[in-house]
């Protein structure tokens, strides 16, 4: 028997040897952390437990049979795939590659496949593929380039210097960086930090000072000298920290700051303070011996100093403390005010026109009025307040431990005692004053401070009205704050060309015919927008900037004029407006002839237009330039007329062509019977004296009809015509 069945042996070796090969394969399959794949004829006849669980089954047998399109997204990817890996794949290589598959529940995701032929001679035998999901890593590793893109932007964008360092070498830093030192961008990629270092001691010595606080987990900061690449020295402000306290091979992070120019003017300012302290120093060894010839003659100079005394602390005139006695008063009084928790009140007393008391009466007359008043002030007070005067006709009152509402008392009291007439001589004065209140701490904690306050609410009084008080108040400040910003815009807007004419038509009310153009300023600034004369001319007249603008304006307005005659426009008058500092020029009709005969202009085309109040401030003076520049053949009219004060015995010697009526009579003469009269009463008075008349502000057809009834010459307003730019004006007389 055992002969019979001898030839079988090998065979049952053999046939074991295979069914233990089959059970290792399959377990490695089972066991194996990536999905393996029997492909054959485009279909998954084997695979393991992990492959099916990669493609969303919980048994490998379910995904038996699958074509091998299904496990891609589209049948385009799956061709795709089949097309790159065929050329490795049949020359028996193996093929790897990153590409997206598509799980059971159609679902996409990342994979890592590996495949090869079973037998490159003969591709019908099928391929075996690994599958690895590599989904979770690829999200990683997108999130990581977010990440370091975001940290790229922050580094590109930053106003400081960055570097990061390791073993003292550089492994990164942002253009900023380079741009502090000089370099161009990439140069100091795995340089040695010692190459922004000055010295080779400097840079040895460097290390110590940030090793203990890397060391317990602390930022470095401190000031170091660096090197640029011209060898320049520059003085840095660095903040660093190691990136990991306990690994310092991972280096640390340094943000550096170019602190050269602020450390220069440190060391001027140490300079200046040392200059000065000598300066001090030689001063006050000149003093010493100053001091000592001077006790030499102490007994002789005993009176001459009190005498100094006197006059380095009081006014002169009124015998009232000066700023100075002042300025120390204040301190104390705000010393004392801030340890108990008090209030200070500061008032700025201003008296209003009071130029025209010296003007008429004379300085002599002016002071004592000073004196009288500073003498009623003082016995309005109490004792602990201090009445100042700083010079002319301005007062400061410090008031201690005073609230507002003190304040105001007091300035009730103050307005109440300046109304009692003054006498002089045979003069029987009245004054007002303009009072601006201010108040410690609220409004400022100095003199200084406390003074501009109540001065800028002193000038609100003015602007209100005169004869009263008014507190200091941010609005206050606000617009102080624009009347400097206004100041300082006006003083270019000529030479930058914001400045420009408007010309408002007059009508004559006969003939409904254009007879005269008003020419009127205005000023466009280019971030302020549009700012109305009656914000800008007073500021203009108060620095002195109307001559020049002035001039401007007349010098266009008549060079248009004569532009328009030559275009074939009808002669027609031109009316300029004149301040009172422009009149008071000294040679004003020479002015004005010149500019005429520069643009070529009859001197019968111009009509100078002036208030009341510049005409009758100086009627003498007045009567003198307007005959002059009657002579010269130049129109003269009284503007805004009926708003001031005239004497008719100064109107009949005025060498006048034309009274303006205000507009503030014009808009309610339909319906109040007291500008009926008076507008009434003035084209009366004009045509009895031979006189023209215009009435401005004209926006109704009533107004109109009135002013024609009453025999009113001319008029102008938005009935007939806002103020247009120069070739708007021109179209509008050339229409039919």
């Amino acid at each position: 028997m055992p002969e019979s069945i001898q030839p079988n042996a090998p065979r049952r070796d053999a046939l074991e040897e295979l069914q233990l090969a089959l059970r290792e394969q399959q377990v490695i399959l089972d066991t194996a952390g990536v999905g393996i794949v029997f492909i054959k004829n485009r279909l998954v006849v084997r695979c393991n437990q992990r492959f099916g669980q990669i493609f969303g089954h919980s048994d490998a047998a379910a995904i038996l049979g699958s074509t091998s399109p299904s496990l891609y997204p589209d049948d385009l990817a799956a061709h795709a795939l089949a097309e790159a890996a065929y050329p490795a794949m049949a020359q028996g290589l193996t093929f790897k590659s990153e590409v997206l598959m598509k799980r059971h529940d159609g679902s996409s995701f990342w994979a890592h496949l590996t495949g090869k032929l079973v037998n490159p001679a003969d591709p019908l035998e099928g391929s075996i593929w690994i599958v690895d999901d590599i989904d979770e890593q690829k999200a990683a590793q997108a999130q990581l380039q977010s990440v370091l893109t975001e940290q790229n932007l922050i580094l590109d964008n930053a106003m400081v210097g960055i570097v990061f360092l390791r073993n003292r070498i550089a492994t990164r830093c942002n253009q900023r960086f380079e741009t502090i030192l000089g370099y161009e961008p990439g140069e100091l990629h795995g340089v040695s930090s010692r190459q922004w270092y000055l010295t080779e001691q400097e840079w040895i010595g460097a290390e110590p000072r940030w090793q203990a606080p890397f060391a317990a987990g602390h930022a470095f900061e401190g000031e170091i000298r660096l090197r640029k690449k011209d060898g320049t020295a520059i003085h840095c402000e660095v903040r660093a920290k190691a990136i990991n306290a306990s690994d310092p091979e991972q280096g640390a992070i340094w943000i550096t700051m170019d602190i050269t120019a602020r450390k220069t003017a440190e060391t001027e300012l140490l300079q200046a303070r040392a200059d000065l302290e000598k300066l001090v120093e030689i001063r006050t060894l000149e003093l010493s011996r100053t001091v000592m010839e001077l006790e030499k003659k102490a007994a002789e100079q005993k009176m001459a100093e009190a005498h100094i005394q006197r006059l380095a602390h009081f006014d002169a005139l009124t015998g009232l403390p000066n700023r100075l006695l002042l300025n120390d008063r204040c301190q104390q009084a705000l010393s004392v005010a801030q340890r108990g928790h008090q209030s200070v009140a500061l008032m700025f007393l201003d008296l209003d026109h009071f130029k025209n008391v010296n003007d008429s009466l004379g300085h002599r007359v002016g002071d004592e009025v000073l004196v009288q008043l500073a003498a009623r002030l003082k016995a309005v007070v109490r004792e602990q307040d201090t009445v100042s005067r700083l010079g002319g006709d301005e007062f400061i009152l410090l008031l201690p431990d005073t609230d507002a509402p003190g304040a105001a008392h007091l300035a009730e009291k103050l307005l109440q005692t300046a109304l009692q007439p003054i006498l002089i001589e045979q003069h029987e004065l009245t004054v007002t004053p303009s009072i601006g209140i201010a108040l410690y701490p609220k409004d400022g904690t100095d003199l200084d401070t406390l003074s501009k306050c109540a001065d800028a609410a002193m000038y609100r009084a003015k602007a209100d009205g005169r004869n009263g008080y008014r507190f200091y108040t941010a609005q206050i400040q606000a617009h102080s704050d624009r009347m400097l910003l206004l100041d300082n815009a006006l003083r270019r807007a000529l030479e930058r060309k914001q400045l420009e004419l408007h010309y408002q038509p007059q009508i004559a009310l006969m003939s409904g015919q254009v007879v005269g153009a008003e020419a009127l300023l205005r000023w466009t600034h280019p971030e302020l927008g549009a700012i109305s004369p009656a914000e800008f001319i007073p500021i203009a007249e108060n620095n002195g900037l109307i001559l020049p603008i002035g001039e401007w304006v007349m010098r266009t307005a008549t060079r248009q004029l004569s532009t328009w005659i030559a275009r074939g426009m009808a002669p027609i008058t031109m009316a300029v407006n004149l301040s009172a500092l422009q009149f008071r020029q000294p040679n004003l009709p020479q002015l004005v002839t010149r500019i005429l005969e520069d643009a070529a202009l009859p001197p019968q085309l111009l009509e100078i237009e002036l208030t009341e109040g510049v005409a009758m401030t100086h009627p003498l003076e007045a009567v003198a330039v307007m005959n002059e520049l009657h002579q010269r053949g130049v129109r003269m009219a009284i503007d805004d007329f009926g708003t001031g004060y005239s004497s008719l015995s100064y109107l009949k010697k005025f060498q006048v062509y034309k009274l303006k009526i205000d507009q503030s009579f014009v808009r309610d003469i339909t319906e109040d019977p007291d500008d009926k009269a008076i507008v009434g009463a003035i084209i009366s008075m004009a045509s009895s004296l031979g006189l023209q008349t215009i009435a401005e502000g004209v926006e109704t057809e009533g107004q109109l009809e009135f002013l024609r009834a009453r025999g009113c010459n001319e008029a102008q307003g938005f009935y007939f015509s806002r103020p247009l730019p120069t070739q708007a004006f021109e179209d509008f007389v050339r229409k039919p």
